[in-house]
């Protein structure tokens, strides 16, 4: 025998070994279609994912370091463990109530499996839209958590839709931490990813036959959000977490940020008995993602008794033109009289709300109780609130963490709704512990909170719905500065099925200035969008949004009543949601219900499109459509479109064609 042979015959021999010494334990979804492995041997853990028969996710690593604060070493959990573990096992099927949400209550169903061993435990639930789980360390003594792997392992290099960080150097890790989490996605195979560069959740990854797996993780309380890592000569995403913030120094945009200037060797200190739930979520078509509840289901239950207050809706919003009204007789800016005038715009179209972006507090101080001299706050609430009209406030991190229970108490108090808080930039334990900490405060005093500079969802939106809206999103902002060659286009119709999959996001549409792909340049104080105008009406159907903003400035919308009319009109919470057509990058059809009446939009990347959108959902009776669509010059004016009022095809068969970067956006009556 060769040393070749006796290698082989040395490796089988141990594996034999390892196949007698596994112990698997399986849970299956209600349907019996999704099925979770888990095979727990004397020499690590892993977790396995079946759709049928197809595997979906190989065996991969999961595992806990952790060190007792009364103990001098760390120890493993689910790493090196030969006591075959307790199980546990459970069924539910229950109606979540949905107060501020794409539907007005969620179904949760799912088969669970709990294995505990001593203190350690893993607990999985498979569902019939996907396969969560998530450690626990059962402890009377705190402990600190040094590392935790999370591997997610493929039986084959398939492709992948990702976001790297933006900031940072390759393979520094530390100077990656600091980020917004916006950015377009590559479209790579899992190998070809850079092992350099941080990957943010969501992730997408396309299976054969059409078949899709979302990873992201929910329920993320006091531990560091979760980062991916490919490349590599094998079709894994490893976990990774940045270690908790030792020393910081303020700095940053304005001075409103935390710059971490060291760390601690440990992810997260006194963590949870439970840790976030990874999230493998398995579609077999793509528009089965767009109105995933998944994550909302695994959040923690509603911690707010009474939430009539919470009032979600559209916001005008000053940004965006850099307050660059026309056609006033006061110089615009950040002053009463540009607020007023927002105000008036707001009253007259039935808006909820308008913000205060930056500029209204002192540049530079990060205190909140500093107001520039052109801004008198106490008599705009008061001239608001004549007008059915709520305020809203931006606030630099810092400026709100530093000073956070008295900033909120007082401006509760003056008639504020709630805040726009910005440039987090950060996921580590100290930040997901300020997020948590500032909901719960925020919503005791019956504020709302749309977190910008923010990392994406995590199931929150049920826990706290006074969270009203998340950034974590690419969104128009983008167009503002973003040079020629820049495609926003091709990303509005990946992200509905990858970051809108982890909840809502203000990506802050509503462009009235619309530009054709060779004719979009950047100009930060009049902006355009690409693509069309219908477009632009289309995103407030197709994208989550409670808080939505109309990021044009009124100027403008006088000058455009029915696209102004339409978007007014639209609610921005929803009695039913249905994903009903399209493919990632390509195109997307959705539905959405608000009492008796029905919006369908859709979107398409920069191909013309001819689409079929299917109404059968409506069911029988007569009804009408008022239907925006791309004008018949939209591929050389964007701004081109015709409104029409029609029947409701009776075969339910409506029949549109889409210009190169357009959409449609309709709403349904019954007559």
């Amino acid at each position: 025998m060769n040393i070749f042979q006796k290698s082989i015959s040395l490796f089988i021999a141990v594996m034999t070994v390892f196949a007698a010494q596994a112990k698997n334990y399986e849970v299956a979804s209600p349907s019996g279609d999704l099925r979770a492995v888990v095979s727990v041997t004397n020499s690590g853990t892993t977790l396995s994912v079946f759709a049928g028969e197809t595997e979906v996710l190989a065996p991969s690593p999961i595992s806990l370091t952790i060190k007792e604060n009364n103990e001098s070493r760390t120890k493993v959990l689910w790493g090196m463990n030969s006591k075959q573990p307790k199980v546990r096992r459970s069924f539910v099927d229950e109606m979540i109530p949905a107060p501020v949400y794409k539907r007005f209550q969620v179904k949760d169903r799912y088969n669970q499996m709990v294995l505990t061993s001593g203190k350690q435990g893993v607990v999985v639930r498979a569902y019939d839209d996907g396969i969560a789980y998530r450690l626990t360390y059962k402890s009377n003594i705190p402990y600190t958590v040094y590392n935790e792997q999370a591997d997610f392992t493929f039986p084959a290099d398939y492709p992948m839709y990702a976001s790297y960080v933006k900031r940072g150097d390759d393979g520094d890790f530390e100077s990656q931490y600091i980020n917004s989490f916006e950015n377009t996605y590559e479209h790579e195979s899992i190998t070809k990813f850079k092992s350099s560069r941080l990957l943010f959740l969501p992730v997408l990854v396309e299976l054969p036959h059409g078949m899709k797996v979302c990873i992201t993780e929910a329920d993320l309380d006091n531990y560091p959000g979760m980062y991916l890592v490919g490349g590599g000569d094998t079709p894994v995403l490893a976990s990774h977490f940045a270690p908790v913030p030792k020393t910081m120094v303020q700095g940053g945009h304005n001075m409103l940020q935390k710059f971490v200037t060291s760390r601690e060797e440990y992810i997260a200190r006194d963590a949870n008995a439970q840790l976030p739930w990874r999230v493998i979520a398995v579609a077999g078509n793509d528009a089965e993602l767009a109105a995933s509840d998944i994550v909302f289901r695994l959040g923690k239950p509603l911690r707010i008794a009474d939430t009539s207050w919470i009032k979600p809706g559209k916001v005008a919003w000053d940004w965006w033109n850099a307050w660059n009204l026309y056609g006033v007789d006061f110089r615009a800016g950040i002053n009463n009289e540009t607020y007023k005038y927002y105000i008036d715009f707001a009253a007259e179209n039935g808006i909820e709300y308008v913000i205060l972006d930056e500029g209204w507090a002192v540049n530079k101080k990060a205190d909140l109780m500093q107001v520039v001299p052109e801004i008198d706050l106490p008599e705009l609430v008061t001239y608001a609130d004549g007008k059915n009209v709520g305020l809203i406030l931006w606030a630099g991190y810092w400026a709100f963490h530093r000073d956070m229970e008295n900033v909120v108490k007082h401006y509760a108090d003056m008639g504020i709704k709630g805040f726009k808080v910005d440039f987090m930039d950060r996921d580590d334990q100290e930040m997901v512990r300020f997020i948590n900490e500032a909901s719960e405060l925020c919503a005791r005093y019956n504020m709302l909170v749309d977190f910008h500079g923010m990392y994406k969802p995590t199931g929150a939106q049920r826990t706290w719905p006074n969270v009203i809206n998340y950034e974590g999103v690419n969104g128009l902002e983008q167009l503002k500065w973003s040079p020629k060659g820049y495609d926003q286009v091709t990303y509005d119709v990946q992200i509905p099925f990858i970051r809108q999959f982890a909840g809502p996001m203000d990506y802050t549409q509503g462009a009235m200035r619309n530009a054709i792909k060779k004719n979009y340049n950047p100009v930060n104080s009049e902006p355009m969008s690409q693509g069309t105008r219908c477009r632009q009406l289309a995103t407030y159907v197709i994208f989550d949004s409670p808080l939505n903003m109309l990021c044009d400035n009124p100027s403008n919308y006088k000058r455009e009543p029915e696209c102004t009319a339409f978007i007014a009109r639209i609610p921005t919470v929803w009695d039913e949601t249905l994903g009903l057509d399209g493919k990632v990058g390509e195109y997307i059809t959705m539905a959405r219900r608000s009492g008796d009446e029905w919006y369908v939009g859709g979107l398409t990347n920069w191909d013309k499109r001819d689409i079929t959108v299917d109404l059968s959902f409506l069911g029988e009776g007569f009804y009408e459509i008022e239907l925006f669509k791309d004008g018949i010059n939209a591929d050389r004016a964007a701004c081109d479109y015709k409104r029409v009022v029609m029947p409701v095809p009776e075969d339910r068969q409506l029949k549109v064609t889409l210009f190169p970067g357009g959409g449609f956006a309709g709403r349904i009556e019954r007559r």
